[in-house]
């Protein structure tokens, strides 16, 4: 059962009374929550938040009733891809953002994205990520992305792959299904996706908001056959994404690059419990990019050196097996 709050009875009156729907589904979060939605207020355009706890088991829900400027949606866990799904469906803003409820957004952000969507006639607006550590309140600056070409920098490793650095407009959201089938990767997937339909991309300069780092963060609770699940469905969306490039010619070089220099990082990952299929990563990676090559400069980039892929992995997995003995 779904329960949906408004914040009154004529908030679905017109389309064009808001500017921006900022979504954010959430699952035990109440110890961030507050500070994600506080994050979204004080604004000059006209914005809807819409908050769906996702089976919250912790004060989130009861939190939610003293809030009175949000849409609220109360529903069975279902997991996160439903739950962004279910607030997208009920979003009344001419444009969407996402925000996870660990993250924040930066101060002024909504109205600098949204004042240059409307100036450029933009279907998507870029802004960097910078990284906050929760234990210690440190925040680290990364540079602006390069965004020569908006699925180059998705394809390859950079935070300017991240969503809480974008600004969607609504019409073209809902022209990309959420797939639960990707869910462990399912923001990957929407992005590169989006990035297909060739909308117009504005971009600007500066932090567009936070992505907290903390012990208790999804990615971190990733193990065992769910870090293999996810791995699998990174690399299935690669896939995906590189042979709908080939049919449409769209398979640039810069692309190819991107591409090949993530598919060796994955394989490093997979290699951990699938060695035959990372060889076959690093023989594709090769095949998009004759001039690839491993550059790494630690120590594990030095037995690449000595023995190659195949057998620095055979090594490390050995080494790995020894010391679960003891």
């Amino acid at each position: 059962m779904v329960q949906i709050q408004l914040k009154n009875q004529n908030d679905f009156k017109s389309l064009s009374m808001v500017d921006v729907s900022i979504i954010i589904p959430t699952y035990n979060r109440f110890w961030s929550l507050p500070r994600a939605i506080e994050s979204c207020r004080k604004n000059f355009c006209k914005i809807e938040i819409i908050v769906v706890d996702d089976g919250s088991t912790d004060e989130t829900w009861e939190w939610l009733q003293t809030q009175n400027d949000i849409v609220k949606i109360n529903q069975k866990n279902q997991g996160q891809t439903y739950a962004v799904n279910t607030g997208t469906n009920i979003a009344r803003g001419k444009y969407i953002r996402f925000l996870d409820s660990d993250d924040f957004l930066a101060d002024g952000i909504i109205d600098l994205q949204f004042k240059e969507a409307e100036l450029k006639n933009a279907d998507l607006v870029c802004n960097r990520v910078d990284d906050y550590f929760q234990e210690t309140g440190r925040i680290i600056e990364h540079a602006d992305v390069n965004w020569d070409d908006f699925l180059t920098v998705q394809l390859g490793n950079t935070y300017g792959s991240h969503f809480l650095g974008m600004l969607f407009k609504t019409d073209w959201v809902k022209l990309v299904p959420r797939r639960p089938d990707f869910a462990l990767r399912e923001d990957r997937m929407f992005i590169l996706e989006y990035g297909l339909l060739n909308p117009r991309i504005a971009y600007l300069s500066g932090c567009a908001g936070y992505w907290v780092k903390h012990h208790n963060q999804m990615n971190n609770s990733y193990n065992g056959l769910s870090s293999q699940a996810a791995n699998y469905q990174h690399l299935n969306i690669y896939k995906k994404i590189i042979m709908r490039l080939s049919e449409t010619n769209d398979l640039t070089v810069s692309r190819k690059i991107a591409t090949s220099e993530s598919l060796f990082s994955l394989a490093e990952w997979i290699a951990r419990s699938d060695l035959k299929t990372s060889i076959a990563m690093i023989n594709w990676a090769k095949e998009l990019n004759p001039d690839f090559s491993i550059n790494r400069k630690d120590n594990i980039g030095k037995l690449y050196t000595f023995f190659g892929f195949k057998l620095t992995h055979q090594l490390l997995n050995l080494n790995r097996s020894i010391k679960a003995l003891f």
